[in-house]
């Protein structure tokens, strides 16, 4: 549950490399990988933006969220 990230999907669906994406945006393979792999911890919004603007999609076609089958407030 959580932040899911679609960016492998993404990129299959546009036939764009991560490579490609990586020299772009201006971030490492490495990072990338990370992006991609649902491990960030975060990500600034002029990467996002960049991304976003490459891939000629929207932040919610990167991301989703899947949250808890119980709505209850937790405070």
């Amino acid at each position: 549950m959580g932040i899911l990230i679609n960016l492998s999907e993404l990129l299959r669906e546009k036939n764009v490399t991560s490579k490609e994406l990586c020299e772009y945006v201006g971030i490492t393979e490495a990072n990338m990988s990370i992006l991609r792999s649902g491990k960030a911890r975060g990500i600034r919004f002029d990467t996002l933006e960049k991304i976003c603007e490459y891939l000629r999609c929207k932040p919610g076609d990167i991301m989703d969220y899947e949250g808890k089958e119980n709505h209850e407030k937790d405070y």
